[in-house]
């Protein structure tokens, strides 16, 4: 066999082989994760602020994703519904709570399910009642800013000039 013709071989291998891990990899995910179409119950949760967040976001569980936000819409008091899909093999008490993080400081976001005590369940179609809004960078920064100058006594008055 001529060297070119092997080469050829194992490069065709070599693609064959990585094509194949890919599709397991990629297979394992959906399947693991809950976002097959068959697997996992879906759950609702409202947040009043939901900033950041939109179908395909994921919902973790001690940092382990376990499903993703499969859609949003706003009630009658315009506050954001969220239908999150949860792998099946993951059973959450009824008082779980779910709250708004961010990876990092500008990372992207994505909804932290804390488990309760309760002795009962989540069924599917049932609804997280606990839950805390997504925090905006703008609005953090205010705070710090004015409890800086409340500090220095400067809360509701403009600042000295410096000349």
């Amino acid at each position: 066999m001529r060297r070119r013709d092997r080469d050829a071989m194992v490069g065709a291998a070599v693609l064959v082989a990585g094509a194949l891990l890919l599709s397991v990899a990629y297979g394992r995910r959906m399947v693991g994760n809950g976002n097959g179409n068959g697997g996992g119950y879906v759950v609702t949760a409202r947040f009043s602020h939901a900033g950041g967040i939109e179908v395909g976001s994921p919902v973790r569980l001690s940092g382990t994703k376990i499903g993703k936000v499969v859609a949003e819409r706003l009630d009658k008091q315009y506050r954001a519904v969220l239908s999150l899909r949860l792998v099946g093999g993951v059973q959450l008490p009824d008082d779980t709570s779910a709250a708004i993080q961010t990876d990092g400081l500008l990372g992207p976001k994505y909804i932290e399910l804390q488990p309760g005590a309760d002795e009962t369940n989540l069924k599917p179609g049932g609804e997280i009642l606990y839950t805390q809004d997504a925090i905006s960078l703008q609005r953090l920064l205010e705070m710090v800013i004015d409890r800086a100058r409340a500090k220095r006594g400067y809360l509701g008055r403009p600042l000295p000039r410096q000349m």
